[in-house]
């Protein structure tokens, strides 16, 4: 005998028990500042658990549409979201298993025929149960190349997030003028995303805390003369080009460990202590570029300190 449908239920409690606090929580652990992200991915929540208070009901018919477009500036914390968002559908019992997928448009786009059907497939089939989070996505669609097979794989996603919406969350990023043009040229995309989050750029005080944090999990410290370098350093990086808010922020504070390392290594006349091999000087920021006018570069790869890889 079927059990009879509840008639009423209590919110407070199904949010409780679903877990989505933790998630939440570890959210705002993880990330500093981001309130509109932060905002949008709670609404979603609360979205989610009254779709699930319905369906107890008999009230709902039919999976919600959860594929999202995540917009803004490298560095901004997409990835990382992305991640988040994934465990908390599978709190939520819209996903099986809660893993999340990165993918760039090499890892769907075959280079000669019958090549893109098998790889994009592949990837599919490795992301199906959580979520498939492909950055840069408007580089699928390539129209100034009439022998680009892009526009294969676009066909092949747009089945699947349709026929198994149940079962696969994609989630599409990337700068947020070319992703409207994207939607523009591809307007099955546009109508099947449901969820459209844009990622601020961070503010300068925002770096400093992250560059503080960043320094602090690999048990290193700015000293005061430092940190007021490094309240310089972010405001005239952010002026030069290719700049990758946190991602530009981690790559100087590499380099800085790397030119602490050397300046330790040619002083040292005796034993050091920890103090002093966890601690960034003045004189480990100010040796950057960015403070005589240039970009800061690093000399491994001899290309700009702010990467354009995927976050």
């Amino acid at each position: 005998m079927e059990e009879p449908r509840p008639t009423h239920v209590d919110l407070a409690a199904a949010f409780e028990d679903s877990g989505v606090r933790e998630v939440l929580e570890e959210l705002d652990r993880t990330l500093i500042g981001l309130a509109p992200v932060k905002s949008r991915i709670r609404e979603t929540a609360a979205l989610l658990l009254v779709d699930q208070a319905r369906r107890r009901m008999g009230l709902a018919t039919g999976a919600p549409t959860l594929h999202m477009s995540f917009t803004g500036n490298p560095g901004t914390g997409k990835t990382t979201v992305a991640l988040k968002m994934a465990d908390l559908l599978h709190r939520l019992g819209y996903v099986r298993k809660g893993h999340l997928v990165t993918v760039t448009r090499d890892d769907l786009v075959g280079q000669y025929i019958g090549h893109t059907a098998p790889k994009t497939k592949e990837v599919l089939k490795k992301a199906m149960g959580g979520a498939l989070f492909i950055d840069e996505a408007y580089y699928l669609y390539r129209p100034e190349n009439e022998r680009d097979y892009g526009q294969e794989a676009i066909e092949i996603l747009l089945q699947v997030m349709e026929n198994n919406r149940d079962d696969l969350v994609v989630i599409l990023a990337g700068y947020a003028d070319r992703m409207d043009r994207f939607f523009a040229s591809n307007p099955g995309f546009r109508s099947r995303i449901a969820h459209h989050i844009e990622f601020p750029d961070y503010g300068d005080a925002e770096l400093l805390t992250i560059a503080e944090r960043m320094l602090d999990q690999q048990n290193y410290r700015l000293d005061e003369a430092a940190r007021r370098a490094m309240s310089e350093y972010i405001p005239a990086r952010r002026g030069q080009p290719h700049f990758a808010n946190a991602r530009s922020i981690r790559n100087a504070l590499d380099r800085a460990r790397l030119r602490q390392a050397n300046r330790l290594f040619n002083e040292a006349r005796g034993p050091i202590d920890a103090d002093t091999l966890s601690t960034i000087t003045e004189a480990d920021l100010r040796s950057s570029r960015v403070f005589r006018g240039g970009l800061d570069v690093d000399r491994a790869t001899g290309q700009a300190g702010a990467s354009q890889a995927a976050e």
